[in-house]
């Protein structure tokens, strides 16, 4: 068992005055399998009071409204998670799995995707998950990690095109590969240690398990991974969103750390 500190800080600045706004935090880590959460302290400014549920996904969230004109809005979450060395999550409602098996959103593959994939030997692997290992080689192997190419609106499809993009990029790839393949897969945004800001990787159901898959770096997820929230693309994992009324244009910044207790 590991254990793992946590601090995640987003601030909102608005050109103008927010009136009022109506906002949702997925932010809080996913209780697992793999992983259990011991502490955790929620900050909200403005100061508001807020409701936590959990949405059609199985994520944990907040939500809540400030009334009051504001010009900044962060939240700051902190906590620890004791996360176990293991990469499987055992399947415990099947409900629902079909969403994960077919083309969604963002992970939409085009022609160019699907010619990279009909160029690979995905059917030379024995099992799926030998397909989904050997895809995450591959997309490591022929995809660029590159900063302020693409968007938190770029598809796999467009990513692939440019041969480039981040962690987001490579999960909606890699969500579109497996797919293809046959093998329902999900999104998760989470934390890493080392990475000063959200990650994104991905969990592919093999066996009657998820299996975590970090298609960025090449590896198979274990105890350095902190997950969040999971669904069938980014859209479903937006860590911030909300309704505004007024505020003008916005800016925001984002500080995030995870280390051993």
């Amino acid at each position: 068992m590991r254990y793992l500190a946590f601090d995640y800080f987003m601030q909102i600045h608005y050109s103008q005055p927010v009136d009022k706004c109506y906002f949702t935090i997925k932010c809080i880590p996913t209780e697992t399998v793999r992983q259990h959460l011991e502490k955790l302290q929620i900050i909200l400014n403005p100061d508001t009071t807020w409701i936590q549920e959990q949405d059609a996904f199985g994520n944990d969230y907040i939500f809540g409204s400030i009334e009051t004109a504001h010009s900044d809005f962060f939240f700051h979450i902190t906590g620890e998670v004791a996360v176990n060395r293991t990469e499987r999550e055992f399947l415990l409602n099947e409900r629902g799995v079909g969403k994960y098996r077919y083309p969604y959103g963002l992970t939409r593959p085009g022609e160019s995707l699907k010619r990279y994939f009909n160029s690979l030997e995905v059917a030379a692997q024995t099992t799926d998950y030998e397909k989904c290992v050997y895809l995450m080689h591959r997309l490591y192997q022929d995809f660029k990690y590159e900063q302020q190419v693409t968007d938190v609106n770029t598809t796999a499809e467009g990513a692939w095109t440019l041969g480039k993009g981040v962690c987001q990029d490579y999960a909606h790839i890699f969500l579109a590969l497996c797919r293809m393949a046959g093998v329902p897969a999900r999104y998760v945004a989470g934390m890493l240690i080392g990475e000063g800001a959200s990650h994104a990787w991905a969990e592919v159901l093999c066996d009657g398990k998820w299996i975590g898959l970090d298609p960025t770096n090449d590896l198979i997820v274990e105890d350095s991974h902190v997950k969040l929230c999971s669904g069938r693309d980014a859209g479903d994992c937006l860590i911030n969103r909300g309704i505004m009324i007024g505020g003008g244009g916005q800016s925001q910044s984002v500080r995030v750390s995870v280390m051993d207790v």
